[in-house]
């Protein structure tokens, strides 16, 4: 505004001079040298006027911008406060959940050592029928309580690992999105402001962070640009497959342009800015025309859903041509695609990882109840090896007996028969023991 009021006044001050030196001197040369000065005053007025109209929208589109990333950042500090909230009231329930399993687990290794030294006890005694049955009954409540422990580990397990690792992972994203959110836009600028190239570099960049906060891993989780064949049996290359548990995949298409969507921004007219926003809407739909044609989903030696997903890695662009064509998200269905921002894709992502997670946890559940079942099977094994062990020494024990009573009961026992011999004369260097001679001569 000072500008213009100075600008006004050298006019007013040159028509003055102008009127001065005509009424002093009259002379036609210095008034054509008033006349043309005037005249680029005027032009630097309207060049001053022009500078700051440009300037008066660009702070326009700046206070748009900041508007829209403190409202974000708003949004996101109140997720994070809920989320910490939700996880300090989970981690109070984790750690009653696992004193409880401590004590359960103590419980069975107490009780399986007893029962354990009842038996090694017992070894040594007579093993009778009642006995059997008596270690049947002892077997009984252990295999229950085996039971009833890996059905109380494995749900806990599951609900303890699961809650506690989604919402662990979900309150580590919103500290990073809470922190990349100045840096990101930056990136974005640039990426926006260069060619295609760079900006599939910066949608591939954005993807493989989103992969990483959400737990998942490259090569074990999903691959990159991997070929398939077609009906044709041509190759075809994929951007991304996202793997999941039974063999199952998910496409992923990143590769958007974004040229005219920055183009729109940089415009410094109403015909211009409709110009690339039409333009960039045509790209949207060029990308879902070209995607849809290659049947992604049709391809050989891939189990996959009926639909691709189709990355727009900044949200706002998305949001804008939703806005100019509510059909968008239609048309790109009838082509078996999704659209998908950073948001809803990091949600679908999630989800995915915590089916990983599920998977995981149930083939260790079933791995544990086989060691378990296993475990009970040898223990049974042992148990009816003890039980022959017994019945072996219950026959040694008899067959002592017998051999006992030959030696030394009844009137005409060896021992007795024996020492009759040396009685008579025999010769021996050795001597019955006493005690079997008092047994015998009882």
């Amino acid at each position: 505004m000072e500008i213009i009021w100075l600008i006004t006044g050298l006019l007013i001050g040159a028509t003055l001079a102008y009127f001065i030196v005509k009424s002093q001197h009259g002379s036609n040369g210095q008034l054509e040298s008033l006349k043309e000065e005037k005249q680029t005053l005027h032009t630097q007025l309207s060049l001053i006027k022009n500078d700051k109209e440009n300037m008066r929208r660009e702070l326009l589109q700046e206070k748009n911008e900041l508007k829209f990333e403190r409202e974000k950042n708003i949004q996101l500090n109140r997720e994070l406060s809920s989320a910490e909230s939700d996880y300090k009231n989970l981690r109070i329930k984790l750690e009653e959940q696992k004193a409880e399993l401590a004590e359960i687990q103590t419980q069975f290794r107490n009780e399986f050592k007893n029962l354990a030294q009842d038996i090694f006890e017992e070894k040594s005694k007579k093993f009778t029928d009642q006995n059997k049955t008596n270690i049947g009954e002892l077997l009984n409540p252990l295999k229950d309580k085996i039971d009833k422990f890996e059905e109380r580990a494995e749900k806990s397990s599951k609900e303890n690992l699961s809650w506690n690792s989604a919402l662990k992972e979900q309150i580590n994203s919103l500290k990073e999105l809470n922190l990349q959110i100045t840096k990101e836009a930056e990136n974005l600028t640039r990426a926006l402001k260069g060619d295609s190239k760079a900006q599939g570099n910066w949608g591939e960049m954005q993807l493989e962070l989103i992969l990483e906060k959400v737990g998942l891993q490259k090569g074990t989780h999903y691959e990159k640009e991997r070929n398939f064949k077609n009906e044709g049996g041509a190759n075809q290359r994929l951007d991304y497959i996202i793997k999941m548990p039974d063999e199952k995949y998910l496409v992923l298409d990143s590769k958007v342009s974004l040229t005219a969507y920055s183009n729109y921004f940089d415009a410094t007219d109403d015909v211009s800015q409709a110009k690339y926003l039409k333009n960039h809407l045509e790209s949207i739909n060029s990308h879902i025309k070209i995607l849809g044609d290659k049947n992604y989903q049709n391809l050989y030696d891939i189990n996959q859903p009926d639909f691709v997903l189709m990355f727009i890695a900044n949200e706002p662009a998305l949001m804008m041509a939703l806005k100019e064509d509510a059909s968008l998200y239609e048309k790109a269905l009838n082509k078996n695609i999704v659209l998908v921002s950073t948001s809803t894709l990091m949600a679908t992502l999630r989800t995915i990882s915590y089916i990983w997670k599920q998977d995981l946890q149930n083939r260790n559940a079933i791995e544990i109840a086989v060691q378990a079942g296993k475990l009970y099977d040898k223990f049974v094994n042992f148990s009816e090896d003890l039980l022959k062990v017994g019945n072996h020494l219950q026959t040694t024990q008899n067959s002592y007996s017998d051999a006992m009573k030959k030696l030394a009961d009844g009137k005409d026992n060896l021992i007795r028969k024996t020492e009759k011999l040396k009685e008579l004369g025999a010769r021996a260097s050795k001597t019955i023991d006493a005690r079997l001679l008092d047994k015998a001569g009882e």
